[in-house]
Order: C-alpha cells, then structure tokens, then sequence
C-alpha cells in the first residue's frame, strides 16, 4: 500500500510544471507597448525577474530603459534594440512584439494583469526556497546547525514575503501627514508630561526627548564602569512600565498582545540581566544579591520585585555573538508574537555582520550593523536602542566628557543615528584622584566630591529632530538604579 502511495506520490511530482500564465506575460507586455502610460501604473511592484518567459523578461527590460530615459517604446523604436537579442532574433521579433500589441486589444485593467504576474512569481520562488530548505536539512555536511537553518529560512520567506509588494514610499498628499503629526500633537497635549513616544521615565530627559519616538535608532555610548547598561536596564523597564499603563487606559482588541520590551544581551546572561533588574526594583543591593548577605526584610522585598518584574511583557535574549541578520529575524517574529514596541541591544560592538563583504574589514562591518538596526527601526516602525563603546581618546583630554568624534567607529554610527546620547559622571573620575586625608586638597576635594556623589550627567550629543543638551539623574551604584535627580547636600 505504502509502495503504491509513494509511486502516485513521485508520478503527481513529475507532472507537476512551475507555476506561471505566459497568456497575460503577453497580453501585459502588448498593452504597454501600445500605450506606455500602462508602465507607470505596474513599474512600483512589477520587476522583469517577476516574468516567467526569459524573452519577455528581456522585453520588459528594455521598455523599462526606453521609458525611463523619456524615450517612446514601441514596436519601433525598440527593434533596433532587439535586433542585437540572439533569442528574439531567431523568432522574428518584429512580428513576435506585433503578435504582443494585438494581444494588448482585450486589456481592461494592466494592474490586475501585473499582480497575476508577481503572485505566480511568488509562488515560483516558494516552491525553490522550500526545496533549498529540505536539501540543505537532509544535507549531512552542512556548516550552518538547524537553528541556523530556520533563522536562514525565516529571512528568505521574509524577503519573499516583501516581493511584489507596492511601495510605501509613494508621494502622498500632505494632507494625510498633517493629520498624522496633529495626532500626535493632540496625544501630547493631552498626557501631562508633554511627550509623543516613550517615556524614559526620567522628567528632565523627557523634556528634551519628547520621549522615545518611533523609527527612532538611539545609540547610548559611555566609557567602561559609567554605568551605560544600567542605564539601558532603567531605560527599559520604565518604558515597559509606561506602555504597559498606557495600554490599560487604551485596551487593545483581545486578539492584539499587550506592547512589549525586548532586550538582547550579548555581554551578561539573562540571570545577571534579572538580578540587576530585581535589584533596581527592590532597592537591595546587587553586590548583597550576589553574596546572599541579605536580611529577612530585604527578602521580602525582593519575592515583591520577583512577582511585579515576572508580569511585565519584558522579554530576554542572551545569545552571544548573534549576526545582525539574526537579530533582524528574532525582532521581526517578536513583533509578531508579542507586539515589540521597544528593543534594548547591549551592545553594538558584538553583532557580528552577515554579509561576506564585510569580512576582515571592521568599518565596514559596523556600518552594515548600524544600517541593520535602522533598517529594524524603520522596518517595525519602534525605537532601538544600541549600547555603544567609546575609544581612549576621551582619557586623554582635561575634559572628560565625550564627543561624538569618540565613537569608536564613529563615521556610520554617527551617520546613522537619530540620536547619539553619552553618559558622563564627574564621581567616577574625581574618585581616582584622593589624595592625602587631613590635607587641604583633601578638603578641597571632599567639597568637590560631595557635588558630584551620585549625580550622572546624560547629555544628547546628536537629535535629528530635536535640540541637544544634557539632563542630570541620580545614580545609585549600589543598586544600578537611575532616577530623577534632586539637588541634595551629601
């Protein structure tokens, strides 16, 4: 029996022909060369690749060039330029693009032919990347592993899932933009802290941010032990705080998840991850988390912050090393499964590039990461947020505090951030300089010290779309917590 279902199985295989209407490749070819206005109609979504018939590919392509140069493409202007095609000129091309415009007689609507044309082409393209997907699984000497292969596999059907699709970067009247940004005006007006995205959960950075907005990529850079990944912890547990409010004062359809906050780790594990965020919303110190030197109430404190923390949409990815093509997928299916409407990367410098190019050349490997991450922005319409290194430069000068030139790879992270933020603290370095107790510079620098003790200056070196400046906030190093700053005497 089982013989018998295969063999039907193999013969239903051998029939079976590539998907594809070469009658309106034809009949969409004559109508264009008859009138060449029907080209702007189908020219966002229709490609030569689209068609199935390698002559009409080559026809398509040519008309394309013709009309793109301001030039009439008919019968012909375009013989000469076939005349040089070895495939058409062995089939009489003048008569074969004649036999194509008397076709183009019962065309209706081109649009409709065009879509046809791509939806096969589509699924042509499914059928070789399903078949590329079961060879390279059954393949025993394959260098990519099985998650690989899905993350693979997941980029080529997102790819293909984009193919045909019409262009959302048609010119629009402004109308519509107008009533997008007084939308978001109006939502301004009406939250009391004045802001259009997310907030930071930080007033003064609010202020100049206007919170954290959409398609934004946001790199926060800092020297070592300034505190750049407690900072982005902070960052994105008030931003997971903030929308999760805002969601139950606008509750979504049932079938739509609540907004979410993604976070890849590449440098900690996604246990030091949570000990550091069990220790911000605890208060307890992280250095007593990590020793166990805890007291009763302490405990207490802290099974409160485990149970608050384990309700929030906030969601942990610690794979090491992960390519910035990876990343891309991972935020995509998140988008889908969880609504991500914020992603924290700590940090830039470990994603790896995807493309070959890139290889052995480390700028250019930067710039393909920081256009990745834009694209990611851009492409799920959430702000990103990218933790950054900054170089030695900055140890060298009186003025410690960082400029963009300090990025290390600075050219495409410059270019390609919206905005570009620092984080400076005058304790850290004024620490290093004690000197003698009982001295006069010792009181000088103990006046010194008390102005600065706990205070982290977070200055917007860049904004696209908005000023630059700094805000002050309190920073508890025992506890890696950042919060609104208050001037105090210490």
């Amino acid at each position: 029996m089982s013989e018998t279902i295969n063999q039907s199985a193999d013969q239903l295989a051998l029939t079976r022909t590539s998907p594809a209407n070469i009658l309106a490749e034809q009949m969409l070819l004559g109508s264009v060369l008859t009138n060449n206005e029907s080209y702007h109609k189908i020219s966002d979504f229709l490609q030569a690749d689209h068609f199935y018939e390698p002559v009409h590919r080559r026809i398509f392509e040519a008309i394309a060039i013709f009309i793109d140069r301001g030039m009439l493409a008919n019968l012909i202007t375009l013989k000469n330029h076939f005349d040089q095609d070895p495939a058409l000129k062995a089939m009489n091309q003048a008569d074969y693009l004649a036999q194509l415009s008397a076709l183009s007689t019962t065309i209706i609507n081109v649009i409709d032919y065009g879509k046809t044309i791509v939806d096969l082409a589509i699924r042509r393209n499914l059928i070789n990347i399903g078949e590329d997907i079961v060879n390279d699984a059954y393949s025993p000497g394959i260098k990519l592993t099985a998650s690989e292969q899905i993350e693979q596999a997941e980029q080529e059907l997102f790819n293909l899932g984009n193919l045909g699709r019409e262009s959302n970067a048609n010119f629009q009247a402004i109308k519509s933009s107008l009533g997008q940004a007084l939308e978001k005006i109006q939502l301004a007006f009406k939250r009391q802290e004045k802001i259009t995205g997310i907030s930071t959960g930080f007033i003064d950075l609010d202020k100049l941010l206007c919170g954290m907005q959409n398609s934004d990529l946001i790199i926060l850079a800092a020297r070592p032990s300034m505190g750049k990944t407690a900072l982005a912890v902070n960052l994105a547990l008030n931003a997971c705080l903030h929308l999760c409010q805002s969601n139950n004062l606008n509750p979504q359809k049932e079938s739509s998840p609540a907004p979410s906050v993604g976070f890849f780790s590449l440098e900690m594990s996604s246990e030091q991850l949570a000990t550091r965020m069990m220790s911000i919303s605890s208060e307890v110190y992280s250095s007593n988390l990590r020793s166990g030197q805890i007291t009763e109430n302490d405990f207490t404190k802290i099974v409160k912050a485990s149970k608050d923390l384990a309700e929030l949409p906030f969601f942990i990815d610690d794979t090491p090393s992960i390519s910035i093509a990876a990343l891309r997928t991972r935020a995509r299916r998140m988008k889908r499964r969880h609504n991500l409407s914020l992603l924290v990367i700590d940090y830039l410098q470990l994603i790896k590039g995807s493309s070959k190019s890139s290889e052995g050349n480390r700028v250019q490997e930067i710039s393909e990461i920081t256009q990745g991450l834009k694209a990611i922005a851009k492409e799920i319409n959430i702000p990103v947020i990218a933790l950054s290194q900054l170089s030695r430069a900055v140890e060298q000068r009186e003025d410690k505090r960082p400029l963009l030139s300090d990025l290390r790879e600075s050219g495409s992270i410059e270019q390609d951030a919206d905005i570009v933020m620092f984080i400076y603290r005058d304790e850290y370095y004024l620490v290093r300089k004690q000197p003698q107790e009982g001295t006069a510079e010792y009181e000088k620098w103990q006046a010194e010290m008390n102005k600065v003790t706990n205070t982290a200056e977070v200055i917007i070196a860049k904004q696209r779309n908005g000023p630059v400046g700094s805000a002050k906030l309190h920073f508890d190093s025992r506890t890696t917590k950042f919060d609104n700053h208050i001037d105090m005497q210490y």
